[in-house]
């Protein structure tokens, strides 16, 4: 799991401890009722972040010697302060960071004042880090953007400003940076703050204070500077201290994700998690979510103590009165304010991969502490970077944000991001890499899939198959066009058809004249289109029908979502392996010479990809064999 996912899930509740504890050595302790402040510095690359939160560092007097002294050797060798000490390079932690100058993973750090504990996340600038950005936005109560006064207000300036009003940073310091190079001009200042101000409104940024600081020489970081005595409003470190940070973990009602079930010396069993929000309190009840079970708390445990109540940050191990089906990825909520759940949800998605999200595609959600199937069922538009206002789109591509309507294998308990973030954020995985693509915060359920039930028949798929004498299964044969798919295919339904079986053949072309005849080739049409298929091949066989299924089908992604609607055994994938240079010289139907002279965009092999299979049941080469030989190769293996 990269560094990425694992603070998206602290942010979700997935990992009971909070994010990383990085001790500034040799700090002193903060005074009496100091809280705690969760901040991120972000802004375009070069804007000074790492030097602001460097300088606030030793300012505040949080760099012991030893540290201090090999900030001078560092500052000698990889320094961009001619010989002065260079306080960006307290965060700069990674050899390609120094060597650059630059912010590349999110660094880290502890600032303990008198008033406040702070654990300040540094975000890289550049537009191929932003998901590292959102990291950092994930865990923020606040954040200081830095803007170059030099340059003024950039597309990653917005860019970073919408993605924090997408994960409901509440509080934000515009920190105009550099200010002694364009020598303390209070009208570059009063331009940078009041255009930013109007497009933090627009967002809906409720709480804007801008400061002109100079960071790398310690204008207004932790104390007002006289080189800008018509600049009234407090330094960087006085806003921090005294901003007022609203939280609602404590005052909402009992939400705690349930991360493991233990047991204890005498078999009793306990349930381990963090509070996310609200009080647990001993002898109170409780709903299981999201299945709505009702329970007793009988005992509360903290650090391994007897406890008769646990608030919201505290890890915890609960027991039961009552032997209930509870386990990771359920929720304990107040039973006089149960969850909302469903199986269908609207949200906004951040996308990180580098293949686009496509509607119709299938992932994995990490929710809460769960993890369940998921499809992207309906892109309804991508915001606009900069304003946040929808806009048309079929595909969202790396960086971009867009609203979404996802489909869950089964229902989970949620609440809207904007009410609970540990319950409301969550993180999108490719089911096979098991990378982190997206992250994203549910709005809101759909009304629909309260109204949806699934209605219990007496007929089903095992008496339908008995009546027929056969088991029913989805032979899908895949490969480029001309391979012979439907060649073989279709000696292969004539085969089972003089053996008495019952079967089906869905072609490709076939199907495109009527149940998909409102779908083209982009690849969004073909993920929606092998969707609809899938979807019939399984209801077939429902029906007790051999289905054999020809299609190109070029992404294994789609051919993967199809191998999940049937049970192990009843999917075999058939690869009609014929290479491209023998599919274009046969080109019976005359499309090769079509593509290769422009007439036919997206075709497959030309100009649009096909991604062979990694481990079909059959590979057929029909270069090396007669069409019929192959077909009872694949009659051998079905009756097998």
């Amino acid at each position: 799991m990269n560094s990425v996912a694992s603070d998206l899930y602290r942010r979700t509740g997935v990992f009971a401890d909070d994010a990383p504890h990085v001790p500034v050595k040799g700090a002193r302790a903060p005074g009496p009722g100091a809280d705690f402040v969760r901040m991120i510095a972000c802004g375009s690359v070069d804007d000074g972040k790492s030097t602001l939160i460097g300088r606030l560092l030793h300012e505040a007097g949080r760099v012991p010697d030893d540290e201090r002294a090999a900030l001078a050797r560092a500052s000698a060798s990889h320094g961009t302060r001619g010989g002065d000490i260079d306080y960006a390079l307290l965060l700069d932690g990674l050899d390609a960071e120094r060597e650059q100058g630059i912010t590349i993973d999110v660094a880290w750090r502890h600032l303990e004042t008198k008033r406040r504990r702070f654990l300040i996340a540094d975000c890289p600038g550049h537009v191929q880090y932003t998901r590292n950005m959102a990291t950092g936005a994930s865990v923020a109560d606040l954040a200081v953007v830095l803007v170059d006064a030099t340059r003024g207000l950039l597309p990653q300036t917005f860019r970073h400003a919408a993605i924090l009003a997408l994960f409901g940073v509440r509080h934000v310091l515009l920190a105009v940076n550099k200010m002694d190079r364009v020598g303390y001009d209070q009208a570059v200042f009063d331009d940078i703050a009041t255009r930013f101000g109007a497009h933090a409104g627009k967002l809906g940024l409720p709480d804007v204070v801008a400061v002109p600081v100079a960071a790398a020489v310690g204008d207004n970081v932790t104390t007002r500077s006289p080189a800008m005595p018509w600049y009234r409003g407090p330094s960087v470190l006085e806003h921090l201290e005294t901003v007022a940070i609203d939280r609602d973990d404590a005052s909402g009602p009992l939400r705690l994700p349930v991360q493991s079930v233990l047991r204890d010396a005498d078999g009793g069993r306990w349930l381990a998690g963090t509070v996310a929000s609200g009080t647990l309190r001993a002898g109170e009840d409780v709903s299981i979510e999201p299945s709505g079970t009702r329970s007793r708390v009988a005992a509360i445990r903290v650090s391994g103590v007897e406890r008769a109540q646990a608030v919201a940050g505290q890890a915890v191990t609960v027991r039961l009165a009552d032997e209930v089906d509870a386990g990771r990825g359920h929720v304990l909520a107040a039973a006089d304010a149960p969850l909302a759940h469903s199986d269908q949800v609207q949200a906004d998605v951040l996308w990180f991969d580098e293949a686009p999200l496509l509607p119709g595609r299938r992932y994995q959600v990490k929710l809460g502490t769960g993890t369940v199937g998921v499809r992207v069922s309906e892109l309804k538009h991508r915001h606009d970077p900069d304003s946040l206002q929808p806009l048309a789109a079929k595909r969202l591509e790396f960086n971009e944000i867009g609203g979404v309507v996802l489909s869950l294998d089964s229902p989970v308990a949620f609440a809207p991001y904007a009410e609970s973030a540990a319950l409301g954020g969550f993180i999108l995985v490719d089911p096979i890499s098991r990378a982190t693509v997206g992250a994203g915060m549910i709005r809101h359920g759909l009304r629909r899939a309260d109204n949806i039930h699934w209605q219990a028949l007496d007929v089903d798929r095992k008496a339908r198959a008995a009546l027929k004498g056969q088991r029913p299964r989805c032979v899908w044969f895949t490969g480029l066009s001309g391979a012979g798919k439907s060649t073989i295919a279709n000696l292969v339904e004539r085969g089972l058809l003089a053996r008495g079986l019952h079967t089906y053949l869905l072609d490709g072309d076939n199907v495109r004249h009527g149940l998909n005849r409102d779908l083209g080739f982009t690849d969004e049409d073909r993920v929606e289109n092998l969707r609809r298929v899938s979807e019939v091949a399984k209801l077939m066989t429902d029906a007790g029908l051999i289905v054999l299924v020809s299609f190109i089908s070029p992404f294994r992604a789609e051919r993967r979502a199809a191998r999940a609607l049937f049970d192990e055994g009843d999917f075999i994938e058939v690869y009609v392996n014929t290479p491209l240079e023998e599919a274009e010289r046969r080109d019976v139907k005359g499309l090769y010479a079509k593509a290769r002279r422009g007439e036919l965009p997206n075709f497959t092999g030309i100009d649009s990809p096909y991604e062979p299979p990694e481990s079909p049941e059959l590979v057929l080469d029909t270069t090396a064999a007669d069409p019929a030989v192959l077909a009872e190769q694949v009659i051998a293996r079905l009756l097998d």
